[in-house]
């Protein structure tokens, strides 16, 4: 399973999801820019020792991050205005599940071309944070790939 951040904006949400990724044995790909210095003392401490078991891979853009997928991956774009449940989705080994920047959300001409998938937000509320909603989304998938 891969987690995927486009343009991320904040330290502590990549840390976040760099934690999750080490416990579920994923990888992280961050797509440039960042809103944030990756080597910094902030994203440092935010990630503590948590990337030691992540394999983490840095795009220089999106077309950067397309070029790297093989054949035949496929990208689930996370986003609120989808309409398909994330339970819904059939996740397989090797999927990528694609968040977008913590202020905006992914643009519209990138979560357009993808799949689009929802987690359920019943109380309202704009959105869930990041890494909240990468968290939720990997270990639905990763129930679905290894039955626990």
């Amino acid at each position: 399973m891969h987690l995927v951040l486009f343009e991320p904006e904040k330290a502590g949400n990549v840390g976040n999801v760099a934690r999750t990724c080490s416990v579920l044995g994923a990888e992280l790909h961050l797509i440039r820019p960042f809103g944030f210095r990756l080597h910094d003392r902030e994203f440092r401490r935010a990630v503590m020792d948590y990337l030691e078991g992540v394999t983490l891979h840095e795009h220089a853009s999106w077309t950067a991050f397309q070029a790297s997928l093989p054949a035949g991956a496929r990208v689930f774009a996370f986003s609120t205005h989808a309409t398909e449940l994330y339970t819904q989705a059939g996740f397989q080994q090797g999927d990528y599940l694609l968040f977008g920047p913590e202020s905006r959300g992914l643009p519209a001409w990138l979560r357009d071309a993808l799949p689009k998938l929802k987690l359920p937000q019943p109380g309202g509320g704009r959105s869930l944070n990041l890494a909240v909603a990468a968290g939720v989304a990997a270990f639905e998938a990763g129930r679905q790939i290894k039955g626990w």
